[in-house]
């Protein structure tokens, strides 16, 4: 098989880290991948957003699969592009990823399927928005409406953050057409986790469950960012728990989208609060997240593209995901400034050394090869990746490796994997 990734962060790397094992990839592309990818597959240049031209490079390559690993191509339909010309694609196509793409048709999804999420209301005024707030008990979230690479949320403790969510979004467009509508939202306080499906629309097959870290900061303190670090699995996705939000969440979300018309294929990530013993949403994505991607593929055991390829077909009913008994961390290594503004281009050091220790892993993200050195490129530089038997050696193993790493200016957390109270 000849297989494309399309997409360059630290997601599509791990994909195409763990398609690479298969047996049956003789040829591995990523468009446009980073300085990771290089290393096991052939990076097509380009840009994710081209449809004509992704579409053009998948036709002239003959591929076999797409995996396509970012949420914003398909947000505009190129799973329907890919589609048009005879080419499989794993991932929902433009009605499907409405899910992600329009926080408030995702909450109507839910609304009209029974699934449990937070009380909201969608406003594109900045005078009405605040009237509501201001006949609320603080904290409330406000989330911009369209995809805004996981930073559009934010947690309003004061009125001072209203004031500053509300200008950020409705005045002074720093997200652009994804911020002019918002959603308002109760606060639930509870345990975060992450659930990750792969489906063909009918059957769906559970990923190991994890969680995330989206604070900059130690303490989940600071701004929210794409994702500062992932495990997995995580207690609180205890099995009775993954079957609730099975059979309550992932089950009857497809079965929502299908009563409209919409199959929805490829991996579905429900972003969830327990809450009182109960699963809440917090969000839909139609991608595999980033970094619990990172957390969770090198745990599953055997060949992930039949799976990927029956989804894309609508033919997994004779699947299974098997999964290691172990625990895997990932800590992302960023650079100083982001989620804000950053230096591109600085040497990244220690990388073979920490590709020497066993049971690590280092994903890419915004990275790139110049001249037979690794520069940084990105934001979100390295998801650095350990396994161990238990959570306490995956932690261990994995900032011994981190501590390998070295750039101008590394920012990363030391609490990746832990929760306050723990030692």
């Amino acid at each position: 098989m000849r297989v494309m990734v399309v997409g360059s962060g630290g997601r599509e790397h791990a994909l195409a880290w763990k398609i690479k094992q298969s047996p049956l990839v003789r040829d591995l592309f990523c468009m446009p991948g980073n300085a990771g990818t290089a290393a096991i597959a052939e990076n097509i240049p380009g840009d994710v957003m081209d449809i004509e031209r992704v579409v053009d490079i998948a036709k002239s390559n003959r591929i076999d699969l797409a995996v396509v690993g970012p949420e914003a191509p398909l947000a505009i339909g190129l799973v329907n592009a890919l589609e048009a010309k005879g080419i499989a694609a794993f991932g929902p196509n433009k009605d499907a990823a409405a899910i992600e793409s329009s926080k408030l048709f995702s909450k109507m999804l839910m609304a009209a399927a029974g699934i449990r999420t937070a009380k909201f209301a969608a406003f594109d005024v900045f005078d009405a928005a605040k009237s509501h707030i201001d006949g609320k008990e603080l904290p409330v979230i406000v989330k911009a409406d369209g995809l805004a690479a996981g930073k559009g949320v934010f947690v309003c403790r004061s009125r001072e953050d209203v004031d500053e969510a509300l200008q950020k979004t409705l005045l002074q467009g720093e997200f652009g057409e994804a911020g002019k509508r918002i959603i308002v939202e109760e606060f639930l306080p509870g345990q975060e986790a992450s659930m990750v499906a792969i489906t063909d629309g009918e059957v769906m097959l559970p990923l190991p469950g994890s969680e995330d870290h989206k604070q900059l900061l130690d303490g989940d303190k600071g701004p929210n960012t794409g994702g500062m670090g992932a495990f997995s699995p995580t207690e609180v996705l205890h099995r009775s728990m993954r079957d609730r939000v099975m059979d309550e969440i992932m089950y009857p979300a497809i079965r929502g989208l299908k009563e409209q018309g919409i199959i929805y294929r490829g991996a579905l990530y429900a972003g969830l609060m327990i809450l009182g013993g109960d699963p809440y949403v917090l969000e839909f994505n139609c991608r595999f997240g980033d970094p619990e991607t990172q957390a969770t593929l090198p745990r599953l055991k055997g060949d992930i593209v039949p799976i990927l390829m029956a989804a894309a077909k609508g033919s997994l009913s004779d699947m299974e995901l098997e999964v290691e008994n172990n625990h895997c961390v990932c800590v992302t290594l960023a650079s100083d400034g982001y989620p804000g503004s950053y230096r591109k281009g600085l040497e990244i050091s220690g990388l073979d050394d920490c590709g020497k220790l066993d049971d690590v892993v280092l994903f890419h993200a915004g990275t790139k090869s110049i001249g037979g050195k690794i520069l940084t490129s990105g934001g979100r530089v390295l998801g650095v990746t350990a396994l161990g038997s238990d959570k306490r050696k995956a932690i261990e193993l994995c900032y011994k490796a981190v501590d390998l790493v070295r750039f101008d200016g590394r920012h990363f957390r030391r609490d990746i994997g832990l929760r306050r109270g723990d030692k």
